[in-house]
C-alpha cells in the first residue's frame, strides 16, 4: 500500500472515532451535513481525501473542540501531501513518466513552472533533453529509454499551442548558462526560447543575475490552476494539494516574476547569454512584451 493511502486510512479512522464517541452513526451524520452517506464511508476508510472545510464541519458536528480542529487540520496537511520517490516515477523509464503528466497538462488551464537551473521541459529542444534525459537515467539507475522519453516530452509541447491555455516560464540567468549540454545544443536552446516567447500562449520571464530576489530562488516548482503544486527535490517528488501550500508557492511565484525581466529585457538576457556562446540571435525575433 502506498504511505498516502495509509496516511489517508489512519486520518479517516481518526475520524471515525470521533464519530464514534459523539454516538452517531455514519448515516446520522451523513444527514447532519447533508452529504451522502457513501461520502462518510469512503473518507473513514481512507477511499476519499476530505477538505479542509469537510473536516471543519465534521468536527463541529461531533462537538470537537478548536483545539482538535487545528490538530487534525495540521495533520490533513501532512496527508495531502504525496511523496513520491523518482525511483517509482520512473521504475517504466522516461517515456512512461513523461506521457504520465499530459493528463494533468491537458486537464489544467493555467500552468506557472519556475526553474532555477533547467530549462523548463515544455520549452526543450530535442537535443537539450536528450541531455537532461541521459543525465537522469545516470543518476538513478533507470530504464534506459532515452529517445522515447524525449519524444513523449516532445510530444507534450502540443498543448503550448492550445489556444484556451496560459503558460508563464519562470527561469533564472544561470538556467541559460549553465553548460547542462554542449555549448552548441545550449544555443538551439536559446533560440528556441525566443521563438517559444513570441506564442499568444506563453509569458517568459528570467532572474538576471543582478536582480533583487525578495525570497531565494531555492528550487523549482511548478503550479497547475490553483490546485497543485509540484516541487521537484533530488530523490522525490513532493505533490502538494492543500490550499496554505497552494497559495505559499504562489505568492513567491508572483513575487519572484514581479522582479524578473520580462519582454525585451528577457530578449537582452537570452542574448547575453548567447553570446557568452560564441553566436549573437537575430533581434529580429524578439518577442512581444508581457
Amino acid at each position: 500500500m502506498k504511505p498516502v493511502h495509509r496516511g489517508r486510512e489512519a486520518f479517516g479512522s481518526r475520524l471515525r472515532s470521533l464519530r464514534e464517541d459523539a454516538r452517531l452513526s455514519g448515516k446520522e451524520l451523513a444527514t447532519q451535513l447533508d452529504w451522502q452517506g457513501s461520502k462518510i464511508s469512503k473518507i473513514e476508510h481512507g477511499r476519499q481525501t476530505p477538505s479542509a472545510d469537510d473536516v471543519t464541519a465534521w468536527v463541529q458536528a461531533v462537538g470537537g473542540s478548536p483545539e482538535l480542529l487545528a490538530d487534525l487540520l495540521a495533520d490533513l496537511r501532512a496527508v495531502r501531501l504525496e511523496y513520491r520517490t523518482w525511483s517509482r516515477l520512473l521504475r517504466r523509464g522516461t517515456a512512461a513518466r513523461q506521457r504520465a503528466a499530459a493528463p494533468l497538462d491537458a486537464a489544467t488551464s493555467l500552468i506557472r513552472a519556475f526553474e532555477p537551473a533547467v530549462i523548463p521541459g515544455l520549452l526543450q529542444t530535442a537535443d537539450y533533453a536528450r541531455h537532461v534525459l541521459s543525465s537522469v537515467v545516470a543518476l538513478r539507475g533507470t530504464a534506459a529509454d532515452v529517445p522515447e522519453g524525449v519524444r513523449a516530452r516532445l510530444d507534450r509541447q502540443a498543448a503550448l499551442y492550445d489556444s484556451s491555455k496560459r503558460f508563464r516560464f519562470l527561469m533564472t540567468e544561470a538556467a541559460l548558462r549553465y553548460l547542462v549540454c554542449p555549448p552548441a545544443t545550449l544555443r538551439g536552446q536559446l533560440d528556441r526560447l525566443l521563438a517559444v516567447a513570441g506564442l499568444e500562449t506563453v509569458e517568459l520571464a528570467i532572474l538576471g543575475f543582478g536582480a533583487h530576489l525578495p525570497y531565494p530562488a531555492a528550487h523549482g516548482f511548478w503550479l497547475y490552476d490553483d490546485k497543485l503544486a509540484l516541487v521537484d527535490t533530488i530523490s522525490a517528488e513532493l505533490a502538494l494539494r492543500d490550499r496554505d501550500d497552494i497559495e505559499l508557492y504562489e505568492r513567491v511565484f508572483d513575487a519572484l516574476w514581479n522582479v524578473a525581466a520580462t519582454g525585451e529585457a528577457a530578449v537582452a538576457i537570452i542574448g547575453s547569454a548567447t553570446r557568452n556562446l560564441g553566436c549573437e540571435i537575430d533581434p529580429g525575433r524578439t518577442p512581444q512584451p508581457s
